[in-house]
């Protein structure tokens, strides 16, 4: 397993160099695919040295190691130029898996006595240990400064700290009185170390893992003829355009044309996010519940903003006046939508047991009866709607007469339905 993986990191390295040879500008597939490489190279190392670390703990602790072997998880399709981003800034989860380590170099210290293996592992250990002290407190040695007017860049005194807190404390850094940031004059050697320190992390994680599997070849024989299938970020070495698939940039500077979709564009997005926001109100979820009402409207906007920015950047990659055709479709879209929502909306929720008995029958088959709008009083019991003509004729109970309901007014009893088929209702 250690082997295979630490083939894996060899081989990522190589591709790496290889997608260095390639050239490219800064904003063609040729560099995406670099940084994608380097992703995974990171990626790669961290495996190795979670690997190492595994083996190494079950051989101390004198028991079996896990049969399922370290790998990184490659986070889903949609989310995977953010886990680039997340491999790159944090070395594929280097820094993580060092922190982990913190009580390794004791245990082992513990059981190396006078082998020099184990003594090896200590001080790849303490290496690994300095690059993370690097990482973490590089930005520490920085301070806020006053510079001093016409002197060269970078001259002048140390802002006042505040709170007796140290120059490079993330407080002074942020709100110390300077306008400038530098390093600490007296601490220059020490920051080149540490850059060094930090840069060195993978060929420190390289050697401790070299060493652990001499050591281990050592207790235990020769590793086995048959190499693991690769997992995690190896098997996707040479596949980069496969992992993250390359897209062009935004525009830096729009074009009329390309101005024209990006205004229509987020019109139909939010004339489509309204849309839920009008249900809630005309059925009266958003009175009833009104923190699902809330969250339905903020996920309706998230998904219209989401589809507005997908379908707005293939847009905006139209050639010539093409790209003004999407814009001007959605705002014509975004308008209708505008102007038929809400009557669609009360189509379906008419509002009150009055509306809808006017809607239903009033306006229809009783329009020249005596049971005509204007010449009935009615009131509400218990979800039945009670219609009494003043002429005296038959009262109609008519129900569910529930608020903001969609199921139609029926009859609930025998008189009621006598009357509205004798009007053919």
């Amino acid at each position: 397993m250690l082997r295979a993986q630490r083939r894996a990191v060899r081989s990522s390295a190589e591709r790496v160099e290889e997608c260095w040879a390639l050239g490219g500008s800064a904003t063609s597939p040729d560099r995406a695919r670099r940084t994608i490489a380097a992703a995974l190279s990171y990626a790669c190392e961290a495996d190795l040295l979670r690997s190492a670390a595994v083996l190494l703990r079950a051989h101390l602790a004198d028991r079996s190691p896990s049969l399922r072997r370290s790998a990184a998880a490659i986070w889903p399709r949609p989310l995977r130029a953010a886990w680039k981003e997340y491999a790159l800034d944090q070395r594929g989860g280097m820094w993580r898996t060092i922190r982990g380590l913190d009580d390794l170099p004791e245990k082992v210290r513990a059981e190396a006595g006078d082998e020099p293996l184990l003594v090896e592992i200590v001080a790849q250990l303490e290496g690994l240990h300095a690059s993370r002290d690097g990482h973490r407190n590089r930005g520490k040695l920085y301070e806020k400064y006053i510079p001093s007017p016409g002197a060269a860049l970078l001259e002048g005194r140390s802002a006042p700290t505040l709170f007796g807190l140290p120059k490079g404390h993330w407080v002074n850094l942020r709100f110390a009185s300077g306008t400038g940031m530098r390093i600490q004059p007296d601490r220059m050697a020490e920051v080149r170390q540490m850059e060094r320190d930090e840069q060195a992390v993978g060929e420190r994680a390289l050697a401790f893992a070299d060493a652990v599997l001499e050591f281990l070849e050592h207790h235990h024989g020769p590793a086995a003829v048959e190499v693991p299938r690769p997992r995690g970020a190896a098997r996707w070495i040479g596949r980069e355009d496969e992992l993250v698939p390359y897209r062009p940039p935004w525009p830096r500077k729009l074009r009329p044309e390309q101005a024209v979709t990006m205004v229509g564009l987020p019109m139909l997005g939010l004339a489509l996010a309204a849309v839920p926001w009008t249900i809630a109100y005309k059925s009266r979820f958003l009175v009833e519940h009104p923190k699902l009402g809330v969250l339905a409207w903020a996920a309706a906007i998230a998904l219209a903003a989401a589809a507005v920015s997908r379908i707005g950047f293939r847009a905006l990659h139209l050639p010539a006046r093409a790209a003004a055709a999407p814009g001007v479709v959605a705002a014509v879209a975004a308008v209708i939508v505008w102007q038929v929502q809400g009557s669609v909306v009360e189509h379906f929720y008419p509002g009150d047991a009055y509306e809808r008995y006017q809607r239903q029958y009033a306006d229809g088959c009783l329009a020249a009866g005596p049971y005509r709008i204007d010449a009935v009083q009615s009131h509400i019991e218990d979800e039945v709607l009670v219609v009494r003509p003043i002429s005296g004729d038959p009262v109609l109970r008519l129900g569910p007469a529930r608020e903001a309901g969609t199921d139609p007014l029926r009859p609930l009893d025998r008189s009621t339905r006598t009357v509205l088929e004798q009007y053919g209702c």
